[in-house]
């Protein structure tokens, strides 16, 4: 049988000098999946590299590359840990490199570095149509679960005085420790504060905080930047969710459109797991509407667990 290790070296840590590989493989490793999927006119663009900067630098040591005899990306996988939540993505083969093993090997490598970090969930998503990946991955023991609908929100063209927004206090530190207080209290064992504080090193969004009085019920964290490569900024993409319940995942709903109108952002982007009793038709009543759909899968032995009160949604995708 034909040994990825054998023609190839790595895994090892990406650099910034990857990045136009990088870029070249994901393309042409997706576009070659929606072509097999019979949807040959889709092309897959390039990520914008602030994206991949973001990527990378949150998976840390869980970004993988594999290069060929040339030093060429061979291919990749960037497995991201939130605390007790582990996930990867994306995770891409060149074309030609497929069908030989070395997907099989990138994932195990992932699972691996995940077992190791800690985690208790290791998840990913992928197309629900896509048959190939499901089987794929389920003979790599992930099992299917909920789906993840993306829903997509006009801005409003007018909007009343925004809510607060973590990036605009003179003083963020303690908001956003309030964030992570509140995440810990619904869902023990998540950490999302890495996240949020690469989201604004990198300048690539802010979290929106939502108060009763003085005290913070709600907050989600978003990225208005580009996702593809020389595209416009016109859309807000949410990352995290966090809401202590129902009422406050409304607020949380409604500081996004605020914010993304004080932006100048056309649309916004919510993920959300239909795992979450009843938060899919919650959404729908606030004027959310379906997008796309992706399937949430998890190793057996490492379930997503829910939250113990309240609203998180956590995107596996950057």
């Amino acid at each position: 049988m034909w040994q990825p290790e054998a023609e190839l070296t790595g895994p090892v840590r990406p650099v910034e000098a990857d990045l136009p590989s990088l870029n070249q493989v994901f393309s042409e490793a997706f576009t070659d999946r929606y072509r097999r999927d019979g949807l040959p006119g889709v092309r897959v663009p390039h990520l914008d590299p602030a994206i991949w900067r973001f990527a990378i630098a949150d998976a840390g040591d869980g970004a993988m590359v594999w290069r060929d005899r040339l030093g060429r990306v061979a291919a990749f996988n960037l497995a991201h840990r939130s605390g007790g939540e582990g996930w990867m993505g994306p995770i891409a083969v060149r074309p030609e490199l497929q069908g030989r093993g070395l997907g099989s090997a990138v994932v195990r490598a992932a699972i691996d570095w995940l077992r190791r970090a800690g985690a208790g969930t290791i998840g990913l998503e992928t197309m629900p149509r896509t048959v190939e990946n499901i089987g794929f991955y389920g003979r790599l023991g992930f099992e299917p679960g909920a789906l993840t609908i993306t829903l997509a929100q006009e801005a409003p063209r007018r909007a009343s005085r925004a809510p607060e927004r973590l990036g605009a206090l003179a003083r963020p530190g303690p908001a956003a420790a309030e964030c992570q207080a509140l995440l810990a209290t619904l869902a023990p064992g998540l950490d999302f504060s890495r996240e949020i504080r690469l989201t604004r090193e990198h300048g690539l969004g802010d979290v929106s905080l939502v108060r009763r009085g003085k005290r913070l019920v709600g907050w989600a964290l978003w990225h208005s930047a580009p996702l593809a490569e020389g595209r416009p900024g016109d859309e807000t993409r949410v990352l995290k969710v966090v809401a202590e319940d129902d009422a406050a995942f409304e607020a949380v709903s409604a500081a996004l459109l605020a914010h993304a109108f004080e932006a100048g952002r056309r649309r916004v982007g919510l993920r959300v797991q239909t795992a979450a009793p009843g938060l899919f038709n919650r959404a729908l009543d606030l004027g959310w509407r379906v997008h796309w759909t992706d399937l949430r899968m998890t190793l057996a032995g490492y379930p997503e667990r829910p939250p113990v009160s309240g609203v998180v949604l956590s995107n596996w995708e950057v």
